[in-house]
This record gives structure tokens, C-alpha cells and sequence, in this order.
């Protein structure tokens, strides 16, 4: 749709790389968020001490990141190089 209303390539592009990084980035952070509670959460309960690392918490956000980078670079591609007669075609 943006193609046909004359949005540039390296728009589309950016615009889906973008969204797949953010997405990735916040299962990231749900995922880190989750980890930090049920340590604490055994921490309580059992009264075993728990420690999150910043450097695990900085791993986890980097590694989401780097893999919604990754995997959203053919999708991106794709959408970037679609015909828009053909896009509206398709839908």
C-alpha cells in the first residue's frame, strides 16, 4: 500500500526492520521481566538467594534484538521489492 502511494524502497525497508526489532525487543524485555520475577519469586519462597546479572539482562535485550534484526531482513526485503499492483493484487 505505502509503495503505491509512492513510498521509497529504503522506507519500506526501514519501516518493517524497524517494527521487527521493536517487536523482538519488548518479547525480550517480557521475557527478562518474567525471569526477574520467578527469581524472586524462589528467592521468597524457598529462601534460596537469586541474583539477575546486568550482563544476562544486556545478553537477553541483545539477542532479541539481533534475532528480530536477522529474521526480518528477507521479509523486509521482500515488501520492499513488491510490485504494488501485484501487493494489491495478493490482499
Amino acid at each position: 500500500m505505502r509503495r503505491a502511494l509512492g513510498a521509497r524502497r529504503r522506507r519500506i525497508l526501514a519501516q518493517f526492520m524497524v517494527e521487527a526489532v521493536l517487536l523482538t525487543s519488548i518479547g525480550g524485555l517480557l521475557g527478562v521481566l518474567v525471569g526477574a520475577g520467578l527469581a524472586e519469586l524462589i528467592e521468597v519462597l524457598v529462601q534460596i538467594p537469586t541474583v539477575v546479572p546486568r550482563w544476562a539482562v544486556v545478553l537477553s535485550m541483545t539477542s532479541a534484538g539481533g534475532v528480530g534484526l536477522v529474521f526480518g531482513i528477507y521479509p523486509a526485503y521482500r515488501a520492499s521489492r513488491l510490485d504494488p499492483v501485484e501487493a494489491m493484487r495478493r490482499e
